[in-house]
């Protein structure tokens, strides 16, 4: 478990960095139902990524 908010960002930027290879991969072989998923996790990624307040107070 990240210990501060900082950590926890730099977690979900490496997810976002998956998805985005994930993403080159599924438009090449046209994969519309996961590139559907793709946005809706890249969604909730953000929302926890840029919410206010921040997940911590420091």
């Amino acid at each position: 478990m990240p210990s501060n908010e900082k950590e926890l960002n730099c977690h979900l930027f490496d997810q976002l960095t998956i998805l985005e290879d994930i993403e080159e991969v599924a438009k090449k072989e046209n994969a519309k139902e996961t590139l559907i998923l793709i946005q809706k996790k890249r969604k909730q990624i953000e929302r926890k990524l840029y919410q206010k307040p921040p997940v911590t107070s420091e």
